[in-house]
């Protein structure tokens, strides 16, 4: 009897001391919560599922649409050697690939890293340039004078003009190509440039048309015909000091068509800013899904070879960009410049999870001396990527051959 007793008062303190409409709103909450997780977890399997069917489909993609537009020899040195198929290119279809109109661009360019960025472009300038030229015979001294900059479009919050001046030469001879055809009518191809100075006017705070009154001055080598072989681009900025510098416009004079043995002053309107092309870029590009890495790997550089030194050397500077947000940057270590200067490094970085709409791949090759301490100098640029509406060659290759890197050639701009 005490046992049964004490039995019944047990169960009676377990009875929750509840209405049954507070236990059947209980219950109804734990089932929706359950029917929630439920979904959840389904959502995420269909997106398993999808996510590797598409990586499965990019991976049986047949290897015969790898391929290098180089030679065999161009990656013997990649200490991971690309598994694709490479594929011979003439000369001559190389020299055609480059047979493309310069486009117009608008650049901004950063005081802190020299960097130079797209931003659309530019349908009309305004403004005009008034410099001075001579060049001393005897002496094989190029002297170029910054006079006064004319006509600037004022802004709201006023303009800090200056002007970059830079010494432009041509080193690589123009080779006939008989598919590619210049405003003249008779085929070459673009010839490659290489800066032999640059120099800065001093910065106008506040107005449009500035008078800067600045000499600058270079010795020219005794080489025969080298003046015939040299342009001044001198280029108009706007200087910010929180952001991003503005090109304005620039003036192209052509040294082999002056007569520059006097002092010859000239006032040329500012025209559309157009990029040159002063050397390629090998470069290796290898997505990894499951980890969702990239590999960047800096190959080769090639560029004119000037009398600049022994000690002259690149590295470069690889930055990306992935759904308008930036994932940093790396360096290259510095090696010794060279007609074909070989780095065969390779650089990793980690990218955002799916979709990407936009990434873009910035390669800034600047050179620099190693026996003292001066400041980096920017050499070109390149950019590999894709936007919402379009994607580059070299990325769409990348993302078809998963896990194996696929080399290219670039060209390099500035």
């Amino acid at each position: 009897m005490e046992a049964g007793s004490h039995g019944q008062l047990l169960s009676a303190e377990l009875n929750m001391p509840f209405s049954d409409s507070v236990k059947y709103i209980l219950l109804g909450t734990s089932v929706a919560l359950l029917l929630v997780a439920l979904g959840i977890l389904t959502w995420q399997t269909f997106r398993y599922c999808k996510t590797r069917n598409t990586y499965t489909r990019q991976a049986t993609v047949h290897s015969d649409v790898l391929y290098l537009d180089e030679k065999p020899r161009t990656a013997e040195n990649y200490s991971a050697a690309p598994s694709s198929k490479v594929e011979e290119v003439s000369t001559e279809v190389l020299k055609l690939s480059r047979c493309l109109p310069q486009v117009p661009i608008a650049s901004t360019d950063s005081s802190h890293t020299g960097e130079v960025e797209e931003q659309g472009s530019i349908k009309k300038v305004d403004g005009s340039l008034r410099f001075s030229v001579h060049y001393d015979q005897p002496q094989s001294r190029l002297g170029v004078t910054i006079l006064q900059v004319k006509g600037l479009h004022c802004q709201t919050g006023g303009i800090q003009p200056f002007v970059k001046v830079r010494v432009m030469w041509a080193g690589s001879r123009r080779v006939k190509v008989a598919d590619c055809k210049d405003e003249e009518g008779e085929g070459a191809s673009p010839a490659l440039w290489t800066v032999l100075q640059e120099w800065q006017t001093r910065i106008v705070k506040g107005i449009c048309s500035p008078l800067f009154g600045e000499k600058f001055s270079c010795v020219l080598e005794q080489e025969k015909d080298m003046l015939q072989s040299i342009n001044l681009r001198m280029e108009v900025w706007d200087f910010d000091k929180f952001s991003r510098n503005t090109l304005l416009g620039h003036v192209r004079a052509p040294l082999g068509h002056l007569n520059i043995s006097d002092p010859l002053e000239l006032h040329e309107d500012l025209q559309i800013p157009q990029k040159d092309l002063v050397g390629e870029v090998l470069l290796s590009l290898k997505f990894l899904p499951t980890s969702q890495r990239l590999e960047v790997g800096l190959l080769k550089v090639r560029t004119v070879l000037t009398n600049t030194g022994s000690d002259s050397a690149l590295y470069a500077r690889i930055s990306v960009q992935c759904n308008h947000y930036k994932l940093g940057y790396q360096k290259t270590s510095a090696v010794s410049r060279d007609l074909v200067t070989i780095f065969n490094e390779v650089l990793m970085f980690s990218l955002p999870e799916f979709p990407m709409e936009q990434c873009k791949i910035l390669v800034s090759v600047y050179e620099t001396h190693t026996s003292w301490k001066s400041t980096k100098h920017l050499m070109g640029q390149l950019t590999v990527g894709k936007e919402k509406g379009s994607e580059d060659k070299h990325w769409t290759l990348m993302m078809r051959s998963v896990r194996q890197p696929v080399a290219k050639w670039h060209s390099l701009l500035i």
